[in-house]
Order: structure tokens, then sequence, then C-alpha cells
């Protein structure tokens, strides 16, 4: 789609170039001439737009990040049976429906989640997390390299490309983690919240 905008560009600004050199180098200048030139003048201008609009609507796709890990899952064996089957069941589905590639849930100072690629490093929730959870709402870093405070999930796989962090009530959190900048959509989002209420419900009983 990239080259058939440039190419829509070219043969605009082609168009248009041999519109204007047609017309001064032309020896006499009738009513269908002017028409013609119009036309002409008309056809390569709207080529021009075509292809600076295309090129607005169709983002560049960010290249994932090498992302150094494993693959594994993690559940803590202290979990009763209805809390291990709903991160099971919502993690997988995070992992196979959106560009995340880790999951992890913190609940009551503890991991009870790593999925996807994981690291055995200890996960201490920092500044960011405490905001999610003052603020009762999802935080989501697009691009983390604009944020100083991503350091405080390296623990959990380094040089994550786009973080969102989930409060689970006053007790955890959810954080899904992605290779590439702007990887998660509204969607992921909001699926992410409605599932974290979920897991309030199931980890509460445990």
């Amino acid at each position: 789609m990239k080259y058939i905008s440039r190419l829509t560009l070219a043969t605009g600004t082609l168009i248009f170039f041999l519109t204007v050199l047609n017309a001064t180098t032309a020896g006499e200048i009738s009513p269908s001439f002017q028409r013609s030139e119009i036309l002409a003048g008309m056809s390569s201008i709207i080529l021009i737009l075509i292809s600076v609009l295309t090129s607005t609507v169709i983002p560049n796709k960010s290249v994932g990040k090498i992302i150094k890990g494993k693959q594994g899952l993690y559940l803590d064996p202290n979990l009763n049976e209805t809390a291990k089957e709903e991160l099971a069941w919502g993690s997988h589905m995070f992992l196979t429906a959106t560009s995340a590639i880790t999951i992890l849930v913190y609940w009551k100072e503890l991991v009870v989640l790593r999925r996807g690629l994981i690291s055995s490093n200890n996960f201490i929730p920092g500044e960011i997390c405490k905001k999610a959870k003052s603020k009762g709402e999802i935080i989501s870093l697009v691009k983390t390299e604009l944020f100083p405070g991503k350091v405080e999930f390296d623990s959990i796989l380094e040089n994550l490309a786009a973080v969102i962090i989930v409060p689970i009530g006053d007790d955890g959190w959810v954080i899904l983690g992605g290779s590439s900048e702007r990887c998660f959509t509204k969607s992921d989002e909001q699926w992410l919240t409605g599932w974290s209420k979920r897991l309030k419900q199931r980890l509460s009983k445990c």
C-alpha cells in the first residue's frame, strides 16, 4: 500500500508538470484546449491528494524489539482451583488475542501469575503502579522509552516497548507487556479492565 501511495504521488506530480509545460508551449489557446488543461490539472491534483490522504490514514507499522526471556507459565500453587482456572483462561486469551508477549498478575504483595515470555526476576511495584492504584484507573505506556519510570517493569522483562497497568482494586495489578510501540488497542484496554474486575472477585476468595 505504501508503494501504491508513492506511485500515485509520482504520477500526479508528473501529470501536473506536463500540463503546465503543455500550456506554456502551446501556440494557440482554444476553448477546447483550455477545458482539457483544466481537466488534466484537476486530475493531477486529485491524484496528489489521494496519495497524501492515504499516507496519513495508513500508519507505519512499529518494528518489534528483540525481548530476552523464556516461554513459561507460573501459577501460585497456594491459589484455589477457581482462581487458577480464571488466571489460566484469561492470560491465554490475552496472549493469543492481543499483541501481548507477557502478562503478570500481582496480588497482595505476591506475583501469582507470570505467562508468555517470563523472567525469574523479583517484581516490585513502583510509582507507576502506585499511581494507577491511587487513581483507580488504567495506565497505558504506549511508548515506554518516553517514561523514565518504566524501569520498574524491567524486572518483568527488559526493553518492553509498551505496557498496560490495570489495578485490581487496592490489592494488586494486572500488567500486560508488548514488544512494539502502540501495539495495544482501546479494545484491549477495555477487556483488560473488565477482566481485572472479574479477577478481583476470584482472588478475593483465596
